[in-house]
């Protein structure tokens, strides 16, 4: 008994504890790495729709595109930068002088180069040296301050990075002035640990703020962005339902509401907008959200089980996180009808549509609902009322 007095106790207190993560911004890259996602384009009204919410909801920062890449992503990332009310808005450019002179002439806030480090893709992809790309850095930080217009410096590869030469770049584009050090996990490979040992160890080394990019190859993108942020990053880059390329980023859905619930941090974003943008983007990217998405998938809030719906009926704390409720995030609870649902459910849902059930009504519509479900077959809740019609349950009397 004692043993297992201390692991409830142990347990509760995780549960109680507070975490060192007082403030943490929210960079969000939706509209350039989500659109990256294989199969998908954003229109130039789907940008500025997209953008336009991102922005009302508080999201710090909007990285609206790739300037350079086409006269109608300059146009997108040159208007959503003016129209921005609350989001400071990035454009991407890689060290290259025509990238980075299309983003400062887009207008955007913040220009976000970025550079790879990595042997394999310096030798393999950029065909370049340590040396070079390491001078290009430095020349890329320094034409975006001396335009007077901030700096994010991303080495591209960071978590596959030899360790000293990594600690070279930050250091060297540290001098030159960058604002912002990015470190991404480009290729997904980081676990939270390494991920926190290397996020602390560029902290150490740079005077700027510093920011963190996960990819979710192993679905870890958002553990190592949390990861992140407890090892004194104070930003990390998500996108929308975690779209991106190859399996995606950080979901900014999951993110925003693990440091509001979990960590106790006030994000300023407002939440209860977040499965409205969910769905605008899920439609605009054409690429299906899961129904067991966390947060905004269709059975994020959804009970069918009756032991389960019996206690969220009772208190949903029982069978739900407790510290996030649906309306936090725009969404509803609901008890769905199937093959393992249970009396309370039926009693809950005909109560509903105005029944008045016996218990013995309750068992066999019951009944008549789990042989349903078990044949594969969608029970709704006009089929429900037709079961309850065809054993005779008596409706409330509608008063005048």
């Amino acid at each position: 008994m004692r043993r297992l007095r201390r692991r409830i106790e142990f347990f509760q207190g995780t549960l109680d504890s507070t975490s060192e993560i007082s403030e943490a911004r929210i960079f969000d890259t939706t509209l350039r790495d989500g659109e990256q996602s294989p199969r998908t384009s954003f229109s130039y009204e789907d940008k500025r729709e997209i953008a336009a919410i991102l922005d009302d909801m508080g999201t710090h920062v909007i990285e609206a595109g790739f300037p350079v890449n086409s006269d109608a992503e300059f146009e997108a990332v040159q208007d959503i930068a003016d129209a921005a009310a609350n989001s400071t808005v990035c454009g991407l450019a890689r060290v290259v002088d025509k990238d980075i002179e299309a983003a400062l002439d887009s207008g955007v806030d913040l220009v976000h180069v970025f550079c790879s480090t990595s042997d394999v893709q310096l030798q393999d992809s950029m065909h370049t040296s340590r040396q070079e790309a390491l001078e290009r850095s430095v020349e890329a930080v320094e034409r975006v301050t001396e335009a007077g217009v901030d700096c994010m410096y991303s080495p591209m590869d960071a978590t596959r990075t030899d360790e000293s030469f990594l600690i070279d770049v930050i250091e060297a584009v540290s001098d030159a002035g960058t604002d912002w050090i990015n470190i991404p996990d480009t290729c997904g490979v980081a676990t939270p640990r390494r991920f926190y040992d290397m996020v602390e160890a560029v902290c150490e080394h740079t005077d700027a703020d510093v920011d963190v990019h996960t990819h979710d190859d192993f679905g870890l993108a958002a553990a190592n962005a949390l990861s992140g942020y407890e090892a004194g990053a104070a930003q990390a880059q998500v996108s929308v339902n975690g779209i991106g390329e190859r399996a995606g980023n950080a979901a900014y859905e999951e993110v925003v509401m693990a440091l509001e619930s979990l960590y106790d941090v006030d994000t300023g974003i407002k939440t209860e907008r977040i499965t409205e943008l969910a769905r605008v983007v899920e439609e605009k990217s054409d690429i299906p959200v899961p129904a067991n998405k966390p947060i905004v998938g269709d059975n994020a809030f959804s009970h069918e089980s009756g032991i389960h719906a019996a206690g969220v009926i009772e208190n949903a704390d029982t069978f739900e996180p407790g510290v996030m409720t649906p309306e936090m995030v725009g969404a509803t609870r609901e008890l769905v009808l199937g093959k393992h649902t249970g009396t309370h459910s039926v009693r809950e849902r005909l109560e509903d549509a105005g029944f008045e059930p016996t218990d013995a009504e309750v068992r066999e519509v019951t009944r008549m609902v789990k042989d349903h479900g078990a044949n594969k077959e969608q029970v709704t809740f006009e089929r429900l009322k037709e079961f309850a019609k065809e054993v005779g349950v008596r409706r409330e009397e509608v008063r005048a």
